[in-house]
């Protein structure tokens, strides 16, 4: 698909980590952001690499997966703040309604108030004052995904099934009725907790969803509130406190304090008191030697969005990372979803918790093969752990297997065997690796990590079965 020629010049900024896409416009010399990241240099240096000025910052609603950076960036620029009417924002901004509009350049915003994700959700339709004619653009946020729709479960005071409702009125009553040749874009791509069969294409067009969104294939709202509710995943529980604090404002990146290097004594201490290692290294490097009791959530990946849904917002941690850039890496990104209760970090990594004189733990790795003939000559001394979600396993699954989706294990830790070998698998490897470490520091004694996952196993043609319904 070509991307559309607009007069006024988009730029996307897309974050892996969180599936994030925000994006930044400009017509005129004047510059507007549309849903940003917390860390928010990356469009002050754009708009100054152009030459434009940001007046405008735009949210399309109090986001639950990701801490915004609209409040510093206002007041790092002096742009007002836009926010569907009844969010509710502590915050000096302009709330907006169906009709409402900013012009800047040659670009026109038209805000479309579209409830079902959230409430105070807004589309905002981009046009070219001068080429009325030409389709437009429309930056849909979380209401309409590339392949998906928003969830509808993150309101206090209305349930799924009738935010669904809003919903379904909000895409057929206003976005499927712009023009068909209208390009999309969405605030998420692929892995986003907002959604579940999201694309990795990063726009669309109105006709292309119309005929392969599989949420716009409902016939009916009540078609649609079934399809969206029926088989919703849990809500994390850091979704509403990230939504509290987009609506008071996150304080400025800078006011985080820099973080203390701390021995391997300071850090045996620290975690007496109970706070919690997080070791950011490649899974590999941790299955190897690591801190005892350590939780490993790779740096890579999804890093932030699992050790916050994993470990809360206010847990104190303390960061094992390769070196200080490792660590200040680890920080910001945690940051970006309102983790900030960082204690420091091991001075030296692993190689300081050995000089002075500490004990390693290490988690065993072992191969498709391997577990097949383990499983064949003592099924009786072997469990599999899946932490797939449900939606992962039509490719299939490791006979007998047990799955628990990774978001829910520490809650269900009472359904695993701690008298068998639990071997725990998830697609390709990073997921199961948290959970063993989980599992691990849980008090499960012989635990191992599939090494590929079940692509690994999938690829070696060893025995699948069909999932259970």
């Amino acid at each position: 698909m070509n991307p559309i020629q607009f007069d006024p010049k988009v730029e996307r900024f897309y974050l892996g980590c969180l599936a994030h896409a925000s994006y930044l416009i400009s017509s005129g010399g004047v510059a507007a952001v549309i849903d940003p990241q917390r860390d928010v240099d990356i469009y002050i240096e754009a708009a100054a690499s152009i030459g434009v000025t940001i007046e405008h910052v735009i949210e399309t609603h109090l986001h639950a997966d990701f801490v915004s950076g609209h409040r510093e960036l206002a007041e790092r620029t002096g742009a007002r703040i836009y926010l569907g009417d009844g969010a509710g924002a502590a915050f000096a901004h302009t709330a907006v309604k169906d009709g409402d509009s900013i012009q800047f350049g040659r670009c026109r915003f038209q805000f479309l108030q579209t409830p079902g994700h959230t409430m105070e959700s807004i589309c905002i339709l981009m046009t070219d004052i001068e080429r009325p004619e030409q389709p437009g653009a429309v930056f849909t946020g979380d209401t309409l995904f590339v392949g998906d729709v928003g969830r509808p479960d993150l309101s206090a005071n209305h349930t799924p099934q009738q935010l669904a409702a809003f919903l379904f009125q909000s895409l057929h009553e206003k976005l499927l009725t712009l023009p068909e040749a209208t390009e999309i874009f969405p605030a998420h791509g692929a892995g986003s907790l907002c959604g579940r069969q999201m694309s990795s294409e990063s726009s669309s067009t109105i006709a292309k969803e119309r005929r392969s969104n599989y949420a716009l294939q409902a016939r009916t709202c009540d078609e649609f509130i079934h399809l969206l509710t029926d088989t919703l995943p849990a809500r994390p529980e850091y979704f509403a406190r990230d939504v509290e604090l987009n609506r008071q404002g996150a304080a400025r990146l800078d006011e985080l304090p820099p973080l203390k290097a701390l021995t391997a004594p300071e850090v045996l201490a620290l975690q007496s008191e109970g706070a919690i290692v997080v070791d950011t290294r490649p899974a590999m490097q941790f299955a190897v030697a690591h801190v005892p009791g350590s939780i490993h959530i790779a740096l890579t990946g999804q890093y932030a969005s699992w050790a916050a849904r994993i470990l809360g917002l206010d847990a104190n941690l303390i960061l094992a990372g390769e070196d200080p850039d490792h660590v200040r890496e680890s920080q910001l990104r945690l940051a970006r979803v309102g983790v900030e209760n960082i204690g420091g970090y091991l001075k030296d990594g692993v190689l300081g918790w050995v000089k002075d004189g500490y004990e390693l733990d290490y988690i065993p790795q072992i191969g498709g093969a391997d577990l097949a003939e383990l499983l064949k000559n003592e099924p009786g001394e072997v469990a599999i752990l899946d932490v797939r979600e449900a939606s992962e396993t039509g490719a299939g699954v490791i006979e007998n297997s047990v799955r628990i989706p990774l978001g829910e294990l520490t809650a269900r830790f009472g359904e695993l065997d701690r008298n068998k070998l639990l071997v725990a698998h998830c697609k390709g490897g990073y997921r199961s690796s948290i959970a063993t470490s989980l599992l691990r520091r849980a008090g499960f004694s012989d635990v191992a990590n599939l090494t590929g996952g079940f692509d690994a196993w999938k690829a070696a043609s060893l025995p699948c079965a069909l999932p259970q319904t």
